[in-house]
Order: C-alpha cells, then structure tokens, then sequence
C-alpha cells in the first residue's frame, strides 16, 4: 500500500476508470452479441436496430478514450457490411 498521499489518490483514481472502462467494454460486447444473434436470426430489422445502438454505444465509449477512434470505426464498418449483406441475401 502506497504511503503518500498522493499516490494514495492514484490508487483510488486509477480503480475508478478501471470500473468504468470494464462497464463501458462489457455494454460494447453485449451490443455486438444482440447484433450477432439478430444477424444469425435472419430479422434484418432488428439487426438494425441492435446495430443503432451499437453505434451509439461504441461512440460513447471511444468518445471516452476506452477504444480508439479507428477501432471504433472498424468494428462499425464491419457490423454495418453484415447487416447489409443480410438484406440482399434475403
């Protein structure tokens, strides 16, 4: 355990983003699988949906720094190719 003062608060700063990166990770991996079973159920408009809140959900978290932008924007653009890809083979 840290001594000073200083790095006491470190301690406390540090476990706090830690707690919000891990929520904010876990809502981005709970969005892709509601996309990925949309998908795997063929119901395009749902899909759609779920890949709107994906969006917005992964927007959020890069706006905080938890992913990079171009991550973010790969993640999105493979996700939307899917989704599309589902409504021409429909």
């Amino acid at each position: 355990m840290a001594n000073i003062k200083s790095a006491k608060k470190r301690i406390l700063v540090n476990e706090k983003k830690a707690a919000r990166n891990k929520a904010a990770k876990s809502a981005v991996k709970t969005s892709v699988k509601k996309v990925d079973v949309a998908i795997e159920s063929g119901d395009q408009n749902a899909a759609k949906e779920a890949l709107s809140s994906l969006k917005s959900t992964m927007g959020k978290a890069a706006g905080k720094g938890i992913y990079k932008k171009n991550t973010n924007s790969r993640k999105i653009s493979r996700m939307s190719k899917a989704v599309d890809k589902m409504g021409k083979e429909a």
